[in-house]
């Protein structure tokens, strides 16, 4: 078998490669800062993620849900849901803030239909075909010195990256470069769709080599299929090649039994930003990183028979990094006024969050990206 037969083989149980095209460099410009974006797949739970522990109606909407004495208190009574502990240091330290009643008007509360709202930067009877981070990106002559736009670990779809942005999905980026290496090791004389195949494993193998992971962490990560994903993110990151790195953490419909499931997963959370936090640190590139959670929609506000919460809709988003202007972002949604569905109205538009990083972080025009003026939020320290 040859190196390239070898090598698009193995590819399917590692890595998904999308949008081949175009892989433009200069080596010599500048890198732009990072964005880390953490996906929280099936509907977070907001409000017992940041939960309300001094409002009577949170009580009575979840009398077994609710969070009590072993919440972590913040301010203007709210608390972090126990298992977020390890973030507390973060908070402490202004590198954390928490963007309230995140959503956008008329929602949608289909996984599927929502997320694309979400990925695509849509209103929510507008349809999108590219990612809101595709549009954004093919403006932005600073990408270009990028070995890609993206890299998202943990998911095969490529989100907020899709319709055309020079996107990666991938779930070990080591086994990546070792099978782009056999891609760029075959010779052959080809025309056609065999030469085209052969440029596309060309551009592979040089993306490989520029995002091959070589650093080394004194920093200990989780164990577990996430902690996995966030040191790959670190160590993809750390190659200062590529401006948007993706991870997904899955599991967060939790329709039934929700207290023991939801904690699980904020713990895996909170251990891996930990570790993400310190492995970008010992390779000072921490001030230069975004970090920013996100989920497709939050949960109703009243629990259900079964332990758990219905689909909802605003929610709570972490930001994190060295250059985050650290605490509450945005009005808490009022439990006094929900929607006819019995669900939170939001506060602040996910576009505003969007329009931040744009304008703020990486100084580029957010209207022509999002289609429209969404004022950004006091998120980065100037």
């Amino acid at each position: 078998m040859t190196a390239r037969r070898r090598f698009l083989k193995a590819g399917g149980a590692a890595l998904t490669l999308l949008s081949f095209s175009g892989w433009a460099r200069a080596a010599n410009e500048g890198a732009p800062k990072l964005l880390v974006l953490l996906e929280l797949r099936g509907g977070n739970d907001g409000l017992n993620t940041v939960a309300p522990i001094e409002d009577g109606r949170y009580h009575d909407l979840r009398p077994r849900l609710a969070l009590r004495e072993d919440a972590i208190p913040l301010a203007d009574g709210l608390a972090l849901h126990p298992a977020l502990a390890p973030l507390r240091a973060l908070w402490d330290g202004r590198e954390m803030a928490v963007i309230r009643g995140v959503g956008y008007a008329r929602p949608n509360l289909s996984h599927f239909r929502s997320i694309e709202i979400w990925d695509t930067a849509s209103d929510s009877a507008q349809y999108l075909h590219e990612g809101w981070l595709t549009r954004a990106i093919a403006t932005a002559p600073v990408f270009r010195s990028a070995s890609a736009d993206g890299v998202v670990i943990g998911a095969t779809d490529l989100g907020p990256l899709g319709g055309g942005a020079r996107a990666i999905a991938l779930t070990d980026p080591a086994r990546f470069a070792r099978q782009a290496r056999l891609a760029g090791q075959a010779q052959s004389a080809a025309r056609g769709a065999l030469a085209h195949l052969l440029r596309v494993e060309s551009d592979i193998a040089r993306a490989a080599a520029e995002l091959r992971p070589d650093a080394s962490f004194a920093t200990e990560f989780p164990r577990g299929a996430f902690g996995i994903a966030m040191r790959h993110a670190a160590e993809v990151s750390a190659t200062r090649r590529v401006p948007v790195v993706r991870v997904t953490l899955a599991g967060f419909d939790t329709h039934q039994n929700q207290a023991n499931a939801h904690a699980e997963l904020l713990r895996q959370l909170a251990e891996g930003v930990v570790a993400l936090r310190a492995a970008l640190a010992e390779v000072d590139l921490w001030r230069d990183t975004l970090v920013l959670t996100y989920s497709e929609f939050g949960r109703r506000p009243r629990e259900n028979a079964s332990g758990g919460t219905d689909h909802g809709t605003a929610s709570v988003m972490f930001a994190f990094g060295g250059r985050v202007a650290g605490g509450f972002i945005g009005e808490a949604p009022s439990l006094a006024r929900l929607d006819a569905d019995g669900n939170l109205l939001h506060t602040t538009d996910f576009r505003a969050v969007y329009a931040t990083v744009l304008e703020r972080w990486w100084k580029l025009d957010s209207e022509r990206a999002l289609g429209g003026r969404f004022a950004p939020l006091p998120l980065l320290r100037t």
